[in-house]
């Protein structure tokens, strides 16, 4: 056997795609959602799309587009917008090191998500360092061709499909948050990740009730994870 038959970029691009295509089932409700979102506050298909395509950024986005109809002010919606994206100050040193040397990384970064770099986290130590590039290729090109092809499907036909299924309108919308709670739930499994999560929904909630929803969500992140470095680690002991 041919051994750089089996490191071809090729081989390594489509095994990150399959190995993605779980991710999608999470990408594909909540990129139609932001489409019919956008389409509501009053952005058109291709306003729509271009956010999906230069954002991408799912959170952020929905954060972009309300406060962008609420009138808020520019200087506003770009710092909230890298606010909330300033996480992937940690994603990136996090998989450096399993990163091979390129010039082609500082573009393929756009594709880090969430999810990616969840996956990418556990499978690049595994991969062989000349299959890694293509690899992450692969799996962050569909991630983000699905979020933008189903933006645009969610900002021309939602509203079609919300008009038939009114119900589906009002569930659509809770669709990211439904997602990141899929993602966090599983974290939650002592007593410093529930008080950490704890604490984030109840400053959110209480930011909100005082009439600072546009803040609401990165200054509760914010808390959330000051009151996880606060509260002290202590391993749970083997028993023998």
């Amino acid at each position: 056997m041919n051994p750089a038959a089996d490191h071809s970029p090729w081989r390594s691009a489509m095994q990150g795609v399959r190995e993605s295509i779980p991710l999608l089932g999470g990408y594909v409700p909540v990129s139609l959602s932001f489409g019919l979102v956008a389409m509501q506050a009053g952005f058109s298909t291709w306003e729509a799309a271009v956010i999906s395509v230069l954002i991408y950024a799912g959170a952020s986005q929905f954060l972009f587009v309300g406060m962008v109809a609420a009138g808020s002010p520019l200087w506003l919606v770009v710092c909230m917008t890298l606010l909330i994206n300033v996480r992937h100050v940690v994603y990136g040193p996090n998989i450096a090191a399993w990163l091979p040397q390129s010039r082609h990384w500082y573009w393929l970064m756009h594709g880090l998500t969430d999810q990616v770099f969840a996956l990418a986290h556990t499978r690049l130590p595994q991969l062989a360092a000349e299959v890694r590039f293509s690899w992450f290729a692969g799996s962050a090109l569909l991630a983000w061709g699905v979020w933008v092809v189903g933006t645009v499907i969610g900002a021309t036909a939602g509203e079609a499909v919300t008009a038939r299924w009114p119900l589906l309108g009002e569930v659509m919308p809770f669709a990211l948050p439904a997602l990141f709670l899929t993602m966090v739930a599983p974290r939650v499994t002592d007593k410093r990740w529930a008080l950490a999560l704890g604490s984030t929904i109840a400053a959110a909630l209480l930011l909100t009730l005082y009439g600072l929803s546009n803040v609401a969500i990165p200054l509760a992140a914010a808390c959330g994870a000051l009151y996880f470095y606060l509260v002290p680690f202590q391993p749970k002991k083997r028993t023998a």
